[in-house]
């Protein structure tokens, strides 16, 4: 009923590829069938429409289908991959998960009832429409993660109109609102999703050469790694057309080396949060962070330099926090923002923002000129508390090879001086060899809490 219009446009090419893993193609004849086989399975297993449903999963023939079987049979879908780690158990009990379906490494499945009540308003809501939903952890990669609900017929309706067909990776994960993206877009458009257990560069790019990729979605930490390792050297690229990024602000410095890099491929910024879904979105250039943002469905203003979006797709609320939207029912993004026209340039997280007696310092330009310098894997600018200006800059480095840490620091303070004012040069610079992300490839911005000293801190 919810996917009929999916169901369609499989009919229209069965014998396509609709999704390929571990080197093995499935097309949508094949999905369309498990599709009916899940229909009939949840029947059996009891699974009732409104159920709360803990999907454990990555990307993956049965994981697939069985998503849109459950989307379809109107249950509320909570997607977890293993990226969670221990916080699994406190996200099924936030849920109020009532049963949960485990789809192994090698696709068999493990369905098990759970013995919590799903009585929250939103799930009522769902309900009494009839509607799907969808439940999305954010990362937490800067605090506690919050739990977002969606009506999932609003999310499903941007796929409604055809657009480009393309073979793309699937890169973010089953659970992050732009995996789904990037598989609803596929499958609404007789796409081929490219399934990836490996996200490290050179086996992300092998897998572009072996099955044609043309679309990569990914993150800026992805792309720096991918910079670093050079790993695009190896592999024929040639019909990569588009990258995207998101989900972090993009060091320039980043985008201008990747540029340079694949010159023929096309650089799109993307922009979008769990609590509002995907904004379509135009780059001013390939090698430009200048972005617009918008389109059907969305509405974008700035408040004091705060980007706010008014989305039809935007969540119910939050099952373990505050509602987030204004009076006037925008959602603040908290991502501050400068405007050139109908561009944006996102500056970061207004939490991230470093305030140096009164002086506003963003992350990210710091972070773009260290990232060029000689041995830099990765790079993560903080604040840290100081009596007397409130706060100094701080930098935590990751360097590809060992060296001289006190060599390494005074060149980084030396760039940062040449091209910085002096209330952003890094006071404390601590360097490591140990990685700065997330298994989602996303920079961890919260500073080390394990008590454990840095070399050269």
């Amino acid at each position: 009923m919810f996917i009929d219009f999916l169901e369609e446009r499989f009919k229209a090419d069965p014998d396509a590829d609709a999704l390929v893993w571990r080197e093995q193609a499935f097309s949508y004849r094949w999905l369309a069938e498990r599709l009916n086989d899940w229909r009939e399975r949840l029947a059996v297993e009891q699974i009732e429409p409104g159920e709360v449903v803990i999907l454990e999963a990555d990307f993956s023939p049965t994981s697939v289908a069985l998503f849109l079987a459950l989307v379809d049979r109107g249950c509320i879908l909570v997607p977890l991959t293993s990226a969670v780690g221990a916080k699994r158990d406190e996200f099924v009990k936030i849920a109020q998960g009532q049963s949960t379906i485990r789809v192994g490494p090698d696709d068999s499945v493990a369905v098990e009832r759970l013995p919590h009540v799903a009585d929250h308003d939103y799930y009522l809501s769902l309900r009494e429409k009839k509607h799907p939903g969808l439940v999305l952890f954010s990362s937490g990669s800067t605090g506690r993660s919050k739990a977002a609900v969606h009506d999932f017929v609003p999310l499903l309706d941007k796929f409604r109109i055809p657009r480009a067909r393309l073979r793309s990776i699937s890169f973010l994960l089953f659970d992050h609102i732009g995996g789904i993206n990037t598989m609803l877009y596929m499958l609404s458009n007789t796409g081929c999703l490219i399934t990836v257990e490996d996200r490290r560069p050179a086996a992300v790019l092998q897998a572009v050469q072996d099955h044609r990729v043309e679309l990569l979605p990914a993150t800026p930490t992805f792309l720096n790694l991918l910079l670093i390792s050079e790993a695009d050297r190896d592999f024929d690229l040639s019909s990569l057309q588009i990258i995207t990024y998101g989900t972090e602000p993009m060091p320039e410095t980043t985008l201008k080396g990747l540029h340079a890099r694949l010159p023929n491929v096309r650089l799109v910024q993307t922009y979008g949060l769990s609590e509002i879904g995907i904004l379509r979105s135009k780059s001013k250039a390939s090698d430009s962070i200048w972005v617009r943002l918008g389109g059907e469905g969305f509405q974008t203003r700035v408040v004091d330099g705060i980007l706010h979006v008014k989305a039809a797709s935007a969540m119910l609320g939050y099952l373990n926090a505050a509602s987030p939207f204004t009076a006037d029912g925008w959602f603040n993004t908290q991502d501050r923002v400068e405007v050139d026209g109908e561009f944006f340039r996102i500056l970061g997280r207004d939490s991230e923002l470093i305030n140096v007696g009164g002086q506003k310092v963003y992350p990210a330009e710091v972070e773009s000129v260290i990232q060029v310098l000689d041995n830099i894997a990765e790079v993560t600018v903080f604040g840290e508390a100081h009596p007397i200006t409130g706060n100094i800059v701080c930098a935590r480095v990751s360097t590809i090879e060992p060296g001289d840490v006190k060599a390494l620091r005074k060149a980084i303070r030396t760039a940062c001086r040449e091209q910085l004012e002096s209330f952003k040069v890094p006071v404390k610079i601590e360097v490591t060899q140990e990685p700065q992300y997330s298994e989602r490839f996303k920079k961890i911005r919260r500073r080390p809490t394990d008590g454990s000293p840095a070399a050269g801190a």
